[in-house]
């Protein structure tokens, strides 16, 4: 999910896609709608202001009239302060109604000495709004709603039930002051009832059975966006603890974030500002002494719930301090289930507590958690003020744990502070410099170098300098420094080649990455001359596959089904905790480099599990065995996923192998999760992969517009000689995008982005696929000399070392070039490649062009089967311009197929039949939602599920369904559902 900028300030609005989509319609749709309502509940801190605020935006950008209020909790007691707060800008209407009407909303803000009189009151009221929305549809917008006076309340509940035949919307938001399962408790506390405990209602606006969208936490990945937008410069271990602290509330996040950088390193709540650590150090300040040393032990266990070992230290349940606790507001207590009603509230009392109280709460904590060695390692940790061996030992241990169950920021975090626990220098430089491995995981680069920086300064061993340097090359494959990570890298791999092998091994098995995601001959020179230097081991022939996987490398293809069995075998037994054996440090792959195709910086210290079966299938994948490493990828990935989530960089090769083997939503599944990397990351060749993969896909979908917007952001976000992957998935993308509107001319132009202007491949393993696109494009543009030179270059090369898809392709672009004489000898040559039928897209390919070349030359019946096959495929995929091509062929050889179904589009919701006529024009989703008032991904979203309903796969096609269903594709009024 994307994130919505607000129009004032730095204001963003992330992980709520879904409400926004639905209050922007919502608001957008009051003209011409009958009245309707929404309520926004959710714990304080959870946006419930920022989304209205977004609704109030997008309401006076559609014409909207809002009207607004504001709930103060001092105003309670003041009849119909809310109501004249909202209606004090259209007073000047009140002249307009009836006489009545109009004194008894004047009595009610006692402008006239009329007596109050509810019912006529909620009549004007009504009456009011309805003559205002005359001119305007009307967004009434009304804030804390649970401080709204009763009276005022009274009315606007009145008006709210009557509004079905007026353009009015109005939203309420309402602070949840019962606490539920999974959501933050308030942060402020409820109001007493009459017998002095706390209330359990909103407050009384009475809104029952209208519609609630209720807030909840922010999930992981929309809570790392808001830090990376609002606290970019946040890193590290402080970045993990605001994380983990706020528990998804926004308004944490953003607190604690802005105080982190003043936090003492260690465990324990993080500091809130001095306004907010006032207000609950004075309510802390009121308790009983036991009630406060009960808090402060909670605040300092740090924990949402706290263990059955914490809570034996605290006062029974029956205890009359929890009566005051509770009338605090600063816990919700259920029997012995306690919980803080903010993450806030912890670390407010966590830092109004004396240093040396809190010390004492850590060691208290750690004698009691004795059956839990993670937690009582940290509490030891946040009582260690002098270097201490044994507790920097325990968070080591912790960091093992941690790393085995796919924790890796915890465990950089626990070797960090290990690091710094740690008394001798070289001890504290080895378990930075694993500290920094191991955040390589999370694909926080700046982290990554802070560690590595910090383990340069305290020692001169060369082996822990060159492993530090390793980590951070490792990730750096992901920017654009590839050139210079390069020279880093082979740097490592030559100076330690004679006394740490093993380390110069894993420099050059990263450097190899490199070299693929560069295309760089140079760079593969250098490779082979640094190789002979090093053991012959399984890496050291993964690098030669990666390097040069149709000259040397193409040798281990035979021996891959084996390694990948044992790796499987070996990660089973490493579930269940064996060690990893010695065989185990050959072949390791650390998926962070697996971005576009050659895999990982690779770690000759990583046991088995998915970085050696992600190394593995990416060797696959590179060779060409590509459901060999799609079948692999899927146990690496099932392995990634159970521990943790996915690395960011394993996306991509992921990606592409699905995209080949035809599993065209899997590939766009992970190119979307990597495509969101946040900018503060610094990883632009793994975005820029994402695009470029993703574009591949859509362009093959038959959707060229967005297809050309990914692939321009790809090359936009790279330098395409530094990153010649990239550069050929977007110019093929960009090639498939004009072969399937038909422009031939526009695809050679891209293909020269692909072949250079001798004809060479500009890249050794991403160009050679594209050849058959190189043919047709030619064979229709009249560039048969040229076109020809180029595939003969080509076949020279892949003569020997070439996969038996390549050769396969190679057939197929012949035919497309050949004079009637060869043609069809080289179409059944490239037919006959059984492998081909591993990559369906373009064995239907292949398919439809012999049946084309059958069909023109009046071999009809021989034709048919082909056609039948090839769109089968097509229709299977959702490759929407050949599906059509081949429904074409199949017309004109006599075959019937599926027609339109005219009555899908008038089963479609009235805004998704606009949406899909709209669409059908041409319109793009940003241009669909400025007409509609939506969002473009509300729209993206209407038209995926209304896909499936039409019987369609891309939106080209959507014009025949609107021309079935006899409608005449006109632009939907603006402001229509």
């Amino acid at each position: 999910m994307g994130e919505r900028a607000l129009p004032v300030g730095r204001d963003v609005i992330v992980g709520r896609d879904s409400e926004l989509d639905r209050l922007a319609a919502l608001v957008a749709g009051a003209a011409g709608e009958g009245g309707r309502v929404l309520l926004l509940s959710g714990a304080a801190g959870m946006g419930k202001s920022t989304l209205l605020e977004y609704a109030a935006r997008r309401a006076g950008e559609a014409g909207r009239r809002v009207l607004r209020a504001s709930g103060r909790e001092s105003e309670r007691d003041l009849a119909f302060a809310a109501l004249h707060q909202l209606l004090r800008p259209v007073l000047d209407e009140t002249p307009h109604l009836p006489d009545r009407q109009r004194r008894a909303l004047l009595g009610a803000f006692g402008f006239v000495s009329d007596a109050p009189d509810p019912l006529l009151t909620g009549v004007a009221v009504l009456t009011l709004l309805s003559q205002v929305a005359e001119r305007a549809p009307l967004v009434i917008v009304l804030d804390d709603a649970q401080w709204i006076d009763p009276a005022s309340a009274d009315v606007l509940a009145f008006a709210a039930r009557r509004l079905a035949d007026d353009p009015i919307t109005l939203l309420a938001a309402l602070r949840d002051l019962t606490p539920g399962p999974g959501g933050s408790p308030p942060l402020t506390p409820a109001p007493a009832d009459a017998s002095g405990h706390p209330a359990r209602t909103p407050g009384p606006l009475d809104m029952a059975g209208f519609p609630t969208l209720t807030l909840g936490p922010l999930d992981a990945a929309a809570s790392r966006r808001l830090l990376d937008l609002r606290a970019p410069g946040l890193t590290g271990r402080i970045r993990e603890r605001v994380l983990d602290q706020a528990a998804g509330n926004p308004l944490a996040l953003l607190e604690l974030a802005a105080h982190a950088p003043l936090a003492p390193d260690g465990h324990g709540p993080l500091p809130v500002g001095e306004r907010l650590a006032a207000i609950y150090a004075a309510r802390l300040a009121e308790l009983p002494e036991a009630a406060r040393q009960a808090l402060v032990l909670l605040a300092a266990a740090d924990a949402e719930d706290p263990p059955d070992a914490v809570l034996a230290l605290l006062p029974d349940a029956d205890d009359k301090i929890w009566l005051a606790v509770e009338e605090s507001g600063l816990v919700h207590r259920a029997g012995r289930h306690l919980r803080f009603r903010h993450p806030l509230v912890r670390s407010a009392i966590y830092h109004a507590t004396p240093f040396d109280t809190r010390l004492e709460a850590h060691r208290t904590l750690a004698g009691a958690l004795r059956d839990e060695p993670d937690r009582r390692a940290w509490h030891l940790a946040a009582t260690a003020l002098h270097p201490d061996a044994e507790v920097s030992a325990a968070l080591e241990r912790t960091a093992a744990r941690a790393r085995r169950r796919g924790g890796y920021a915890a465990a950089a975090k626990a070797l960090a502070r290990a690091a710094e626990l740690r008394p001798d220098r070289d001890e504290s430089a080895r378990l930075l410099t694993d500290a920094a491995g191991s955040a390589v995981l999370t694909g926080d680069l700046p982290w990554v170098e802070e560690l590595a920086g910090q383990a340069r300064t305290r020692t001169d061993d060369p082996a822990l300098l060159a492993t530090a340097a390793l980590h951070v090359g490792r990730l750096s494959a992901l920017t654009r420094r590839h050139a210079a990570t390069f020279d880093e890298l082979a740097g490592i791999a030559g100076d330690l080649a004679r006394t740490h092998p093993h380390i110069a091994l894993d420099a050059l098995a990263a450097a190899a990455v490199l070299r693929f995601y560069s295309g760089e001959e140079s760079q593969r020179q250098e490779i082979d001359r640094l190789l002979p230097r090093l053991p012959a081991t399984p890496l050291r022939e993964w690098a030669r596959i990666v390097s040069d996987p149709f000259g040397t490398g193409r040798a281990a293809a035979p021996r891959l089904p084996a390694l990948i069995a044992a790796a499987g075998r070996r990660r089973g037994a490493g579930d269940h905790g064996e060690a990893p054996g010695a065989d185990d440090r050959a072949v390791t792959g650390d998926s962070r480099g697996t971005d576009n195709g050659a895999g990982a910086g690779n770690r000759a210290d990583t046991g088995g599990g998915p970085e050696r079966l992600t190394a593995l299938a990416v060797a696959a994948w590179v060779l060409d065995e590509t459901p060999l490493a799609v079948r692999t990828f899927d146990a690496a990935v099932r392995s990634w996923r159970s521990a943790g989530p996915l690395p960011d960089g394993l996306g991509g090769v992921v990606a592409l192998a699905c995209f080949e083997y035809g599993r065209w939503d899997q590939a766009r599944a992970l190119c979307a999760e990597l495509g969101a990397l946040p900018a503060a990351a610094r990883l632009h060749h793994a975005v820029a992969c994402a695009h470029a993969i993703e574009a591949m896909v859509v362009a093959a979908q038959g959707d060229p517009a967005t297809a050309r917007a990914l692939a321009d952001e790809a090359l936009r976000l790279v330098d395409p000689l530094e990153s010649r992957s990239v550069a050929v998935y977007a110019h093929r993308a960009l090639t498939t995008a004009a072969i399937a509107e038909g422009d031939y001319e526009d695809a050679w132009e891209h293909l020269r982005g692909v072949f250079g202007p001798a004809g060479d491949p500009v890249h050794y393993h991403a160009s050679y696929p594209a050849l058959p696109d190189l043919a047709e494009s030619a064979a229709r543009t009249g560039r048969h000399t040229e076109a020809i030179e180029i595939v003969e270059r080509a076949a020279r090369v892949l003569a020997q070392g070439g996969s038996p898809r390549l050769r396969g392709l190679v057939h197929r672009s012949r035919a497309l070039l050949a004079g009637p004489d060869r043609a069809e000898e080289e179409f059944l040559a490239a037919l006959a490649v059984p492998e081909l039928e591993r990559w369906p897209f373009e064995h239907a390919q292949a398919l439809l062009e012999y049946a084309e070349w059958l069909r023109r030359r009046r071999r009809i019946a021989e034709a048919r089967p082909f056609l039948t096959s090839a769109y089968d495929t097509f229709r299977r995929l959702g490759a929407r311009p050949w599906s059509e091509r081949a429904q074409a062929e199949l017309r004109a050889a006599g075959l019937d197929v599926d027609p339109a179904d005219p009555g899908a589009l008038a089963r479609l919701s009235p805004q998704q039949q606009q949406i899909v006529r709209l669409a059908a024009r041409g319109l793009t989703n940003r241009e669909i939602g400025e007409r509609l008032f939506l969002s473009p991904r509300t729209v993206g979203s209407h038209l995926y599920r209304t896909f499936p309903k039409l019987g369609v796969t891309a939106r080209s096609q959507l014009r025949d369904v609107v021309e079935a269903a006899g409608a005449d594709g006109g632009a939907a009024p603006a402001g229509g559902r």
